[in-house]
């Protein structure tokens, strides 16, 4: 009986891992517009998302927020008056998500201060990790990271830019380089920034 019970156990906790995927949930479709609350180690703020703008994106976001994706996390670039960069650092659920990639969109509003877009690097490789705006940045509209034009903004923030704009940035892009090459081990790696801010919680609290 009691081995039963330990086997019981691990099966609840295999399959209530934040680790499980079931690539299902990249066929969910957003609402025409919802908004996202990050509670964060600086305080909250809200995203507003228009699907219009970049469905795939909103898609995506919506798909992700649904089964905690952005929970737990940091944002691990954050470069004054440029923009804060944030996604998952759990390289196993990275892995299962990435392999559905979000299809390239044109980019039908500009990334202005408070706006919200996927980073990317190439074609066809957004669907992780964010970034907002801490000022206009107009040129991102048009810049072409190999061979793709712009970065397509899918929402902004309504509430707490505030809260955005203290989120601790003397890392600045320190950070970014040696995430991308140690990206086998991200929880170690930025371990070694302990000044980092953090996403708490993220999740939908109104779609229409």
């Amino acid at each position: 009986m009691k081995y039963i019970l330990i086997c019981i156990l691990a099966f609840f906790v295999i399959c209530c891992s934040k680790s499980t995927f079931n690539p299902e949930w990249t066929k969910k479709t957003a609402p025409s517009t919802y908004t996202a609350r990050f509670e964060t180690s600086k305080g909250n703020f809200d995203i507003e998302i228009t699907r219009k703008w970049s469905p795939a994106a909103a898609d995506r976001l919506y798909q992700a927020l649904t089964h905690h994706f952005y929970d737990n996390q940091y944002f691990y670039r954050v470069v004054p008056n440029f923009v804060v960069q944030f996604g998952n650092i759990d390289t196993i659920v990275y892995k299962k998500w990435e392999k559905f990639k979000v299809p390239d969109e044109p980019v039908l509003k500009s990334n202005l201060k408070g706006y919200v877009s996927y980073a990317r690097d190439g074609k066809e490789t957004r669907g992780n990790d964010l970034f907002i705006n801490l000022k206009d940045n107009v040129r991102l509209d048009t810049v072409s990271p190999k061979d793709v034009r712009g970065y397509p903004p899918f929402g902004y923030v309504t509430n707490g830019m505030d809260v955005v704009e203290k989120l601790y940035s003397g890392y600045g892009n320190k950070t970014l380089d040696a995430y991308d090459s140690l990206s086998a081990n991200r929880k170690k790696y930025l371990a070694l920034f302990p000044k980092l801010d953090s996403i708490k919680k993220a999740y939908i609290i109104k779609d229409k």
